[in-house]
């Protein structure tokens, strides 16, 4: 499970004394622990649990773009290599290619033929993706099938 995966890599990073690591995996640790209490159960899931990540990376490029926009770049980066920490928790992304693919699918499974059914492809999309693209790709993908 990605959760005793977490756990472990955060065990290594203390030994190691990899401050950075511990740090950003003990904040993922916290916040699965919150998800889990909310959600009332001992553990997440792995997708539960890519949520919570997506969640965490989600706010480093927030933060990202904000100290940029700030100027402080210094914290910029700390903010990068945090991210770059949390996406290797994450399956691999698929190609665009892959994803307009599976979005052709669904419309002619669901027979969908405009705007109207955005909603409904959108929620046979992800549930095929899991989480293996980025929202906003498949929803300007799905937009674009869909009027066009």
């Amino acid at each position: 499970m990605l959760e005793e995966k977490i756990l472990n890599d955060y065990k290594e990073a203390m030994k190691s004394g990899d401050k950075l690591k511990s740090s950003v995996l003990s904040f993922l640790r916290a916040d699965m622990m919150n998800a889990a209490v909310a959600k009332k159960i001992n553990a997440l899931n792995d997708t539960e649990a890519i949520a919570v990540i997506k969640k965490q990376i989600k706010q480093r490029q927030d933060s990202i773009e904000q100290f940029t926009k700030g100027e402080r770049l210094e914290m910029a980066e700390k903010e990068k290599k945090e991210l770059e920490i949390l996406k290797t928790y994450l399956p691999p992304e698929l190609s665009a290619d892959a994803v307009k693919q599976i979005i052709e699918e669904v419309i002619s499974v669901t027979g969908s033929s405009g705007m109207k059914d955005m909603g409904k492809v959108m929620k046979e999309v992800n549930a095929k993706i899991a989480g293996q693209a980025d929202g906003k790709l498949v929803s300007d993908l799905v937009r674009q099938k869909l009027s066009g």
